[in-house]
């Protein structure tokens, strides 16, 4: 599971290509922490579904923080732990609370390509649009970014907003290209924005296209999608 949310490659002169290993990821919670979780964060992290109900009765706090920001959601999100998930939120938990970088439980899942964790939190009241991470993307630009076009689908179908620009100046048209690697899951991706109405002539900070940065990376078939649907 790849959990790394970004490899920046900044795109130098013509076809120059430079990867920077980013130093802000998801941080799921370490076999360690968990040890150590205690109450609702405890049964999360397990998927004590009875125990989180019972604790809920007590009043405990149900947006309780670890050391991370994280709240029994998030944890029950990066574990997939979906009676837990819902319980959480029946308790009042909030479904579009963030952690201590930013991330969502939708872009929780998204990065993870866990579509059943992704359809249990659209289902809970989390947003598709909400603004996440320190690049100031979303769910939608994390999973086109990585080639997941499955997840890329079910959130274009939630509604996710498909031309979100991040802070670094690129849509998920433009990760799904400058971040993939040009091969079927990334092409699919592409295809998939495409398909949802994606604006494809939208350029990234340099008035590069993304049929011309298809074409500097050498990815033929998307550069061929790109222009069977229009793109300049």
């Amino acid at each position: 599971m790849n959990l790394q949310h970004y490899r920046l490659p900044l795109i130098l002169g013509s076809l120059a290509l430079l990867l920077v290993q980013a130093t802000v990821a998801q941080v799921p919670p370490s076999a360690q922490s968990i040890v150590n979780y205690e109450g609702l964060l405890a049964a999360a992290a397990s998927g004590d579904a009875t125990r989180i109900r019972q604790l809920a009765r007590e009043k405990v706090e149900i947006d309780v923080r670890d050391s991370r920001q994280r709240t029994p959601l998030h944890i029950a999100a990066y574990s997939g732990q979906h009676d837990a998930m819902r319980a959480l939120v029946a308790a009042g938990a909030d479904p579009n609370a963030m952690e201590g970088d930013d991330y969502d439980i939708v872009t929780i899942a998204a990065v993870a390509n866990d579509l059943p964790t992704l359809r249990v939190a659209l289902e809970l009241g989390a947003s598709p649009s909400n603004v996440t991470s320190p690049y100031r993307g979303t769910a939608l630009i994390a999973a086109a970014h990585l080639g997941h076009h499955e997840v890329v689908r079910t959130l274009i179908e939630a509604g996710a907003p498909l031309d979100h620009v991040n802070n670094l100046g690129w849509t998920a048209v433009i990760e799904s290209i400058v971040l993939g690697d040009g091969g079927d899951r990334h092409v699919a991706t592409l295809a998939a924005l495409i398909a949802g109405g994606a604006d494809i002539n939208l350029p990234d900070r340099n008035g590069r296209t993304p049929l011309a940065l298809a074409r500097r990376m050498g990815y033929r078939e998307m550069a061929a999608l790109l222009e069977s649907a229009g793109g300049r």
